[in-house]
């Protein structure tokens, strides 16, 4: 665990330059808007270890599968959202010497991420071998409110010499993906030009063909007035520049104001690419930083005014849940339903870019009660959307009729993930899908959506469970098997009692779907039996027998689920008695010798409970909790929320929050030593639902929203904001109790520990515990 961030309700802070956390800094202060993203990277050259990081949303490559021994069903590619043209570029030259902190003596440095406004801040002082020392203030952001630019705002100001300055802002496309298969540069030069001004590259991506053209506008000044000096510009492949020198004496600044454009030609014909880039570049310049700036800083607070969780008495708690909050809203803003959210977003490489069952799974919960329901509605469509290339995945793997298996890694609904045990055997990912629908429609209301899309993705997924598991003529039962659950820790297992748990649940889901939507709209439905095929005696007969007579793992001595069969079998260790030397195990210990042991990755049998818990008593489920938590590592980012969530459940607060903690502060403070590769965006969902889930224990029962909440011992408070079906509310819980402002214009029914209460519009009710 990394101690460097500095405490702040607002900011995220790093002060003093260390080149061994860089790569970790470079992922926490990353910046997006939901259309493009990038890596904290510097404006001026940097020659020590970073990752190279500018991001376009939906633009990906299908770089070739890399494996040893091919097997039939192996993904042909791994799709990877590609490191874009770096648009940050600010060369500086002082006389001839390149500033270049990896090489430079530097003091005073200062990092600053400003959530509450949107925006990266950067000082520091630098002397160079030669003993120039410069004073550098920059600061940057990608704009909220115009979604395919950015802005940079760069002063350096000479403290010790008079000479030449000179400075070229660049557009470098000449750029590759880190995690490249066969290290192939993934762009072909479409056309380039430069201006006065600036320039633009445009791109086009090998294979997919899509265009991305990037470009830039600057303008410089001395002392505030605007040098007169004509910029050279530069070209190379893929690359555009422009240099100007300007002569200094001791303590004048130079400033330079860069303005950029990423434009895809998802959003605009790509034979206009180029002209549409120069115009909003000029159309931006026009406006100018300052306005820009305030724009952003309006639209970051619209974002807050609905999004803020605030906490009382806990600062280290409060930055958290805000950076956490602030990356999501950085990476996905829901308004265009080809895009997801990957689980580094712009923040890093790993993963690809690309849709994993995250989305369904942690996300979904967040967007239902953040933002407006077409957000949650638009994740949905693009699995619907898709739903014809799962299809066509099942077939590969040798199943038909229809049945559906989403893929574990997609961009564009076809399997793309190269390892055998997730591939072929993390097929829970399945049941995410189904849960997320029934989620969507439990919180809204929006019945609608299941005849128009649900139910035909519903019957595709049961489909491919009823073909997926087999009959046991020992057992007299279905049994399922070959898989890898949750935990990713056990591979090619029998009977893991989450996926068989869910694949079950998706079937019965499935089946009283179709029974309501037969008898409200049976045109509809004939019409969609039709459409797909359905057999339904014939099908709906399997359905149920298979729910009849599924196995399920169980201990009877314990009285606990069991993971899969066999699990007993294991040596029974628990975490505490691990040396901390052999953690992280991923990192520390050989394949073989995690899969032979007990240790589980992630929340397997308690995610199941986590869906379900409606079907378990109180005590089942602390058996359960008590028996898997002292077991798991927790080295999925997606782990902690699950377990603060039950542990809140059961009464367990110093359980509940040292997992809040441990799911708030894990890239800031990169519990897993893995933040260099990018933040774990997915799961900072998982924080949210950790605050609003667990310590708010807010649920939706029987059409309602329902909250248990408590109130941890180091908290003062917390409040946060919730939207439902239309209605706004803001629930305070503090040490007298449980506030509830309705903010909307309708009266509100709510369960406030099991009891029925009414919050009329605009009124403010507080209710004891």
């Amino acid at each position: 665990m990394k101690d460097y961030i500095k405490i702040d309700e607002w900011r995220i802070i790093e002060e003093g330059f260390d080149p061994h956390v860089h790569k970790i800094s470079e992922s926490i202060f990353s910046l997006g808007n939901g259309r493009m993203g990038q890596r904290a990277n510097f404006e001026e050259a940097y020659s020590g270890e970073t990752l190279q990081g500018n991001y376009v949303a939906g633009v990906y490559y299908p770089d070739k599968t890399r494996v040893g021994w091919w097997k039939n069903g192996y993904p042909e590619y791994f799709a990877k959202v590609l490191n874009a043209a770096n648009w940050v570029g600010i060369d500086i030259q002082l006389d001839g010497e390149q500033l270049d902190l990896a090489k430079c003596e530097v003091s005073d440095f200062r990092r600053e991420l400003n959530m509450k406004e949107g925006y990266l801040k950067r000082n520091f002082k630098a002397k160079t071998s030669s003993g120039k020392e410069v004073e550098v203030e920059t600061t940057r952001f990608c704009s909220m409110a115009d979604d395919e630019t950015g802005a940079i705002k760069y002063k350096i100001t000479s403290v010790n010499f008079s000479g030449i300055i000179a400075i070229t802002p660049s557009i470098d496309g000449d750029v590759r993906n880190q995690d490249s298969n066969y290290d192939e540069k993934f762009w072909d030069e479409v056309s380039k030009a430069t201006w006065a001004d600036g320039g633009y590259v445009q791109m086009r991506t090998k294979k997919t063909g899509f265009d991305v053209a990037t470009g830039m506008k600057f303008n410089i000044t001395v002392d505030r007035q605007p040098v007169s000096n004509i910029p050279k510009p530069a070209t190379k492949d893929k690359y555009v520049a422009a240099t100007v020198n300007v002569q200094v004496q001791g303590g004048q600044s130079i400033t330079i104001f860069k303005y950029a454009a990423n434009l895809s030609s998802q959003n605009h014909p790509a034979d206009q690419l180029a002209d549409l880039t120069k115009a909003t570049l000029e159309r931006v310049a026009a406006k100018g930083f300052d306005t820009m700036l305030a724009e952003q800083a309006a639209a970051w607070a619209k974002k807050w005014e609905h999004n803020d969780i605030i906490i009382e008495g806990d600062i280290s708690a409060q930055q958290a849940i805000r950076f956490n909050i602030f990356q999501l809203n950085q990476t996905y803003t829901g308004e265009d339903d080809r895009l997801n959210i990957g689980p580094k977003g712009f923040t890093g490489e790993k993963y690809g870019g690309s849709t994993y069952w995250d989305t369904e799974a942690y996300c979904v919960p967040f967007y239902l009660s953040t933002a407006p329901q077409q957000v949650t509605r638009n994740l949905l469509l693009y699995r619907y959307k898709q739903l014809g290339k799962a299809i066509e995945n099942a077939k590969l793997l040798g199943f038909d009729n229809g049945a559906a298996l989403y893929p574990m890694v997609t961009m564009d609904g076809t399997e793309c993930h190269n390892e055998w045990e997730i591939t072929f055997e993390e097929i829970h990912r399945n049941g995410a899908i189904a849960f997320a629908i029934y989620n969507y429609v439990r919180y809204t209301g929006d019945e609608a959506y299941l005849g128009d899309y649900g139910l035909e993705v519903l019957l595709g997924i049961a489909r491919f469970w009823s073909q997926r598991i087999t009959w046991s003529g020992d057992r007299q039962q279905y049994v399922m098997l070959g898989v890898t659950g949750p935990n990713e820790y056990e591979n090619n297992v029998n009977n893991n009692w989450y996926t068989s748990t869910i694949a079950v649940w998706c079937m019965q889901y499935a089946l009283e779907v179709a029974n309501k939507m037969q008898a409200a709209d049976k045109a509809k439905y004939d019409a969609l039996m039709a459409k797909i095929g359905f057999d339904t005696d014939r099908e709906v007969a399997r359905f149920k027998d298979i729910i009849a007579k599924m196995y399920y793992p169980y201990d009877e001595q314990q009285q606990i689920f069991l993971q899969q069969d066999g699990y007993l079998d294991k040596e029974q260790i628990l975490v505490k008695d691990l040396p901390a030397t052999q953690r992280p195990i991923n990192q520390k210990w050989s394949w073989d010798r995690i899969l032979r042991s007990c240790f589980i990755k992630q929340a397997d049998v308690l995610q199941g409970i986590y869906f379900f818990e409606d079907r378990y008593d109180i005590d089942t489920i602390r058996r359960n909790f008590d028996f898997y938590e002292p077991r798991t590592v927790h080295e999925s980012s997606l782990s902690p929320c699950v377990h603060a969530i039950l542990a809140a459940k059961l009464g367990d607060e110093k359980r509940a929050y040292e997992f809040y903690l441990r799911t708030s502060r894990l890239d800031l403070d990169d519990y897993n030593n893995d933040t260099e590769d990018g933040c774990h965006i997915t799961s900072m969902a998982g924080t949210w639902m950790s605050v609003v889930e667990g310590f708010g224990g807010m649920r939706v029962r029987d059409g309602k929203l329902s909250f248990q909440p408590f109130l941890p011992g180091k908290w003062a408070s917390f409040s946060f904001h919730i939207g439902f079906r239309g209605i706004t509310i803001k629930v305070t819980v503090s040490k007298s109790g449980v506030t509830v402002k309705n903010l909307s214009g309708t009266d509100i029914a709510l369960l406030i520990y099991g009891k029925e209460q009414s919050v009329k519009a605009g009124v403010e009710e507080v209710f004891g515990h």
